[in-house]
């Protein structure tokens, strides 16, 4: 492993860093006067797009209806999006032509499989349908059930030649959301480029993607949160320009049970959640769906398989928090934290 830094953070006893919020001048939650924003909640997460350069209503708007064109394409719940339909595909049938967007998306997120030996997987639908992380029901499911929907979990029964994809096992099924949020940024962020517009933020339920600067040239200020704290509370603050900044962690989507924290990211091994003494990865990087991508990679890779696969990347750079509250920095990521 390369050089590592690692600091000891003491937040009151229990609070680790987690979700992002864009901090105006002073303050976190102040804006610029001449900013306009939208928010709108989409992809099961709350969206929020601001333009720091521009008045033009009519370019958030096509940037909201951007969001909802892929919500619609790539959701596995929608019965009339892209995914569900290949999810609940006719038995016997095997072979389909994806849209570009749907075959872009699967390309990139079956090279996250291959990069991680499968402890990333696309294919872990079955296993993620099972959990409820989400309504509120603090479930385990049952024990068989999920030694069941494991056995099902394996991208390399997936076969994409350009836009043709082949299914080898009928019990296959696509759970895209480790991925699809970042790709989406990133589409959102070429139509603003493409639209003329220079500073904005993207923000996709805490997948932040910045398009430049501040107007004066500047840098965003990107405040990493306190867990189960005050939104307003901040672990530390990243000064970032053109970059994407993605959290994946064991807080949100997640419940207790007797003491026990249960969370999304799932091994697809074993079914149930990952316990490799990590409590959150944040990744910067220039694209979204890379940084949403090698987030979950790296939490499933542990603190020094993800830390590895970090320092070999050019233009990649992580934080990762284990359950003692350490923060472990790849190279070169300290030098976006604000002095």
């Amino acid at each position: 492993m390369n050089k590592q830094t690692w600091i000891r953070l003491c937040i009151a006893g229990a609070a680790l860093l987690i979700g992002m919020s864009v901090l105006g001048p002073s303050r976190a939650s102040e804006k610029s006067p001449e900013s306009i924003h939208k928010s709108s909640f989409l992809l099961n997460t709350f969206v929020d797009i601001t333009l720091y350069d521009s008045n033009d209503t009519s370019i958030l708007d096509h940037a909201m209806d951007i969001c909802k064109d892929y919500d619609a394409r790539f959701s596995r719940t929608m019965e009339t999006s892209e995914i569900y339909k290949l999810n609940h595909r006719a038995p016997g049938e095997t072979v389909f032509s994806l849209s570009e967007e749907t075959a872009a998306l699967l390309s990139e997120a079956l090279q996250y499989c291959e990069l991680s030996d499968g402890a990333f997987d696309i294919t872990i639908e079955p296993l993620s349908s099972l959990w409820d992380f989400s309504g509120g029901k603090k479930e385990i499911p049952d024990p068989e059930d999920i030694s069941r929907a494991a056995q099902k979990v394996d991208y390399k029964n997936l076969r994409l030649e350009g836009n043709t994809l082949t299914f080898l096992s009928p019990d296959t099924t696509l759970d895209l959301g480790a991925i699809a949020k970042g790709y989406i940024a990133d589409r959102i962020k070429d139509y603003l480029t493409e639209a003329g517009v220079k500073s904005a933020i993207i923000n996709l339920g805490g997948n932040v993607l910045c398009v430049g600067g501040r107007p004066d040239g500047s840098p965003f200020q990107v405040g990493l949160r306190k867990p189960f704290a005050d939104r307003s509370e901040l672990a530390e603050i990243m000064s970032i320009t053109d970059l994407s900044m993605v959290t994946s962690g064991v807080y949100e989507r997640n419940f207790v049970i007797n003491g026990k924290n249960y969370h999304h990211l799932l091994n697809p091994q074993t079914g149930y959640p990952y316990e490799n003494g990590l409590i959150s990865v944040t990744i910067l990087s220039s694209s979204s769906s890379r940084g949403d991508g090698l987030s979950t990679v790296c939490f499933s890779l542990g603190l020094e398989g993800g830390m590895e696969l970090i320092n070999s990347m050019e233009g990649v750079y992580a934080c990762f928090i284990d359950e003692n509250y350490n923060l472990y920095y790849s190279d070169g990521m300290e030098n976006f934290i604000q002095k």
